[in-house]
């Protein structure tokens, strides 16, 4: 079930060719988040500037084995994500494009949005954000107090919103404000930067810093009728069911950026000690075994929330575990070089700081278990055979 065909592993083997480069430039995109500027021309990051445009709007991304993913399926995601992430996860993060936004105008956006979103992913690379969480509130998205109030010809933002990747350099946004009262309150808007009354600054961060998680202030920034998104949609398909639908398309992948993490520090063990000890080696078996067994489990989730996105219950399962996975294997990989491994491998050092970035990222692990515990409590995940949720046959 777990097995790729034959075209996956292309998509595979090609993104880890790619991401030799994103491995050269990782260290000093550490030091420097803004050093991606100066290498759109890659390939990897050519390739994510529009993963996700469907083809209908005139995406044409580079042939793989003489076939084109549009990076649309959350399986292809995943495998994307992994290979970048293990080549180095700032550069992955520190990319131009559509992703979380773009998946949500994928589910969400009218005809004319869509158009307008692509057209402008597709005319030059652009950095987009996705901002919902808020100051003191963590992951109570229902809680939010961001206002979207309306005025001729649009509404305006007033409110904060914190830990958005890529927002102090972002050209393109979706934000989540609350028009009333309740879960239906809530609505989603395309926000387009530089805009009055909009400011990003990016925060410190110890790990990700490619990422360039940010803190916005919105100061009543106006908003046109035309960017409210899902504005054809019942206010049930706008605010709260968009955003876990999109988490649940997500998930997946940022599973496996986690697992991508936890493959590079196995592997720089393995390319970095060729002589082991007994004991040493079973220790790095027992971690190749788990890295093998957290991939199946989020290549099952992502084939879960490609055959119907409401079931995202594994993705919670495999993002949990994954996240853990990246912080063990970060961690043991420098047992193998002695107390100082930090200070003597600065990439160690790297690896252990960006995967504990890992466990904030789209939810911590306490959020992902509930959201098990519900599907487990409400009988949508299968509690003999939790794997069936989604997968087809």
């Amino acid at each position: 079930m777990t097995a790729l065909e034959g075209r996956l592993v292309s998509l595979r083997d090609q993104m880890r060719e790619w991401g030799a480069d994103f491995r050269r430039l990782g260290l000093a995109l550490d030091r420097d988040p803004e050093l991606v500027r100066e290498h759109f021309d890659l390939p990897a990051v050519r390739y994510l500037s529009t993963m996700g445009i469907p083809p209908e709007y005139g995406n044409v991304p580079i042939p793989i084995a003489g076939n084109r993913f549009y990076g649309t399926l959350a399986l292809e995601r995943a495998i994307i994500m992994e290979e970048l992430a293990c080549a180095d996860v700032g550069m992955l993060v520190a990319s131009p494009g559509p992703l979380l936004a773009g998946v949500l105008v994928d589910l969400l956006a009218d005809e004319a949005q869509k158009e307008w979103f692509y057209g402008r992913m597709l005319d030059a690379p652009l950095w987009t954000f996705f901002a919902l969480t808020e100051p003191d509130r963590g992951s109570d998205a229902g809680a939010l107090t961001t206002t979207l109030t309306p005025v001729p010809g649009g509404a305006v933002l007033s409110g904060e919103k914190r830990y958005v990747g890529n927002a102090c350099r972002a050209q393109l946004g979706v934000v989540f404000a609350r028009v009333g009262s309740g879960p239906l309150g809530i609505n989603a808007v395309l926000v387009e930067t530089p805009a009055e009354g909009f400011k990003a600054e990016a925060l410190e961060t110890i790990g990700l810093k490619g990422a360039r998680i940010s803190a916005i202030t919105l100061d009543g920034v106006h908003v046109p009728a035309e960017r409210f998104v899902g504005r054809h949609l019942s206010p049930s398909r706008r605010g709260m069911w968009a955003f876990v639908q999109t988490f649940n398309l997500l998930r997946p992948g940022v599973a496996a950026i986690a697992l991508g993490i936890a493959r590079a520090a196995y592997e720089y063990v393995t390319e970095n000690r060729t002589s082991l000890r007994r004991d040493e080696q079973d220790r790095l078996d027992l971690l190749g075994r788990r890295i093998e067994g957290a991939r199946s489990l989020v290549h099952l989730a992502a084939r879960a929330v490609d055959a119907r996105t409401s079931d995202g219950y594994l993705a919670s399962a495999a993002k949990t575990r994954a996240s853990q996975l990246a912080m063990d294997a970060a961690r043991e990989a420098c047992g193998f070089f002695g107390v100082g491994a930090r200070f003597d491998h600065p990439m160690l050092d790297k690896l252990v700081r960006d995967a504990r970035g890992l466990e904030f990222i789209e939810g911590t692990s306490n959020m992902q278990k509930l959201n098990l515990f519900q599907g487990l409590f409400t009988g949508k995940l299968d509690r003999d055979d939790p794997f069936r949720v989604g997968v087809p046959g």
